[in-house]
């Protein structure tokens, strides 16, 4: 690995999110754009709310006043900005765009660990791929879900006698998992993956709470639109 390459910790959410939900060989994400762009939403939330940023006071997502360094400042000053809290799920609808994503793809490509392929199609219209180049991060974050998911809930002798314990102590990779569930890829790469465990993860943790509601209204807007 080269030296500038990040290790598993050093990517933020979104880029560890994104660099699982891409296919390694053909840079295509592996989830519908529909699913892709509000889980990122959620992932920049769960990003800054780990920094310090943000937070849930009550229904909604407040700026707490602290300034980390992040490369989502653009977001933060949006939610620091408006007159009117928003709730998490308008959140996640308002900040989920295409050219979020590509930001994103394109920071990992600065860091060597995936590859920019352009192509065009009659010489018009262009699209854009990112198949992984260096394989480490990658390899690293899913050694970290695999061993957090192989620790017993820590309430799991006494299930009905204390709030949920998942036994996890890092919580970016618990942010990590909960985002993955929601989004319908943990189990891409974890299907034995205790389900309750990973439910109550997301159940418990508000950014992927968020993106499972968007992901709901996305179905049902899609459902009615076929009918």
């Amino acid at each position: 690995m080269d030296a500038e390459t990040p290790k598993a910790e050093a990517l933020n959410l979104p880029q560890a999110l994104l660099l699982l939900a891409t296919n390694d060989e053909d840079g295509e994400p592996v989830v519908a754009q529909s699913v892709l762009r509000p889980a990122v939403a959620g992932a920049i939330l769960a990003e800054l709310n780990l920094l310090g940023a943000i937070g849930l006071q009550g229904k909604y997502v407040r700026a707490t006043g602290t300034a980390p360094q992040s490369d989502f400042q653009h977001q933060l000053d949006l939610i620091r900005g408006k007159s009117r809290p928003h709730t998490p799920k308008r959140w996640v609808s308002m900040l989920e765009s295409r050219a979020e994503v590509h930001r994103i793809y394109e920071g990992m490509a600065s860091l060597g660990i995936v590859d920019h392929v352009g192509e065009r199609h009659l010489g018009l219209f262009k699209t854009t791929r990112y198949p992984e180049k260096d394989y480490v991060p990658e390899t690293a974050l899913l050694q970290k879900i695999q061993a957090a998911l192989s620790r017993p809930p820590s309430d799991a002798a006494e299930p009905d006698s204390a709030p949920f314990d998942s036994g996890i102590s890092d919580p970016r990779t618990k942010a990590l998992i909960a985002l993955l569930h929601v989004a319908g890829l943990l189990e891409k790469f974890f299907p034995a993956a205790d389900q309750s465990l990973v439910r109550e993860l997301a159940k418990n943790h508000w950014p992927s709470r968020a993106v499972a509601d968007e992901l709901r209204m996305i179905k049902m807007a899609e459902a009615e639109a076929a009918t």
